[in-house]
């Protein structure tokens, strides 16, 4: 991949990722980058998103009432997504992982790259409202 250039609103939104636990979509990440970045654009965040995806910097959940959710945690791990209110929720390395991916591996014959293991459900708001 070609270097990619120094950017401000690219650096601020990889520490907004960084620093979230919420799972931020390209719309959130723009509106709490917007006041300190007037010029910011919603494309800009999406363009700035694919680059950082690409570097492996920032990782893609899944979609979210139709919106792409993104993890600045690119660690492997689990995720729990609500069916209701859409929060994405870490989950521990003791979540299915690698000896179940490669135990799949040797029986499909193929050899896995990279695993998601993602959880649907109520959380625990939802499930006692």
């Amino acid at each position: 991949m070609a270097m990619v250039r120094q950017s401000k609103k690219r650096d601020a939104m990889l520490a907004l990722l960084r620093r979230s636990k919420r799972h931020p979509s390209a719309e959130q990440l723009y509106q709490q980058l917007k006041s300190d970045y007037p010029d910011l654009s919603l494309a800009t965040v999406y363009r700035n998103l694919g680059q950082l995806c690409q570097l492996g910097l920032v990782r893609r959940v899944g979609a979210v009432n139709g919106q792409e959710r993104y993890d600045g945690e690119v660690c492997p791990h689990s995720h729990f997504i609500c069916n209701r209110c859409g929060c994405v929720l870490d989950l521990p390395r003791l979540s299915p992982g690698e000896g179940c991916v490669e135990q799949l591996g040797v029986q499909y014959g193929f050899s896995a790259e990279s695993w998601e293991f993602i959880v649907r459900g109520l959380c625990q708001d939802c499930k006692d409202f």
